[in-house]
């Protein structure tokens, strides 16, 4: 990787929203092997609080999580930021009410668990180039 793309990555921040111990562990790893600046998020109130307190460059927010779920944050976020943050929602969850529900709120992306690393990896490069 040539130093221009490695500094221009090394700026861009990432909050994890999730509950789950074992996929924080692996996005994160995942993220930072990237160069990416990672902070997380142990439920959805910590989610919005750190969204708007740290302004990262992207989400991925998990849709069931206790406190307060990744709809309710994903609704706040986009009812109280001019510039829309982007989002990855990812969830264990099969209906497709869900999912046209998260593309109506204006989710950048909505990724099903279990997920291949590479997909969210090429989500968040997509999202964040």
């Amino acid at each position: 990787m040539d130093d221009d793309k490695s500094k221009e990555v090394a700026t861009k921040r990432v909050l994890i929203v999730d509950d789950d111990q074992e996929i924080v562990d692996s996005v994160r790893y995942a993220l930072e092997a990237k160069g990416y600046q990672v902070l997380i998020a142990r439920d959805g109130n910590q989610g919005l609080a750190m969204a708007e307190r740290e302004d990262p460059d992207l989400v991925i927010l998990d849709m069931m999580m206790p406190k307060r779920s990744g709809f309710l944050v994903l609704e706040r976020l986009r009812r109280t930021r001019p510039v829309p943050l982007k989002v990855i929602m990812i969830t264990a969850n099969e209906g497709s009410r869900h999912k046209a529900y998260a593309e109506m709120l204006g989710v950048d992306d909505y990724i099903r668990k279990p997920f291949a690393m590479d997909r969210l990896m090429d989500s968040v490069h997509r999202l964040l180039a």
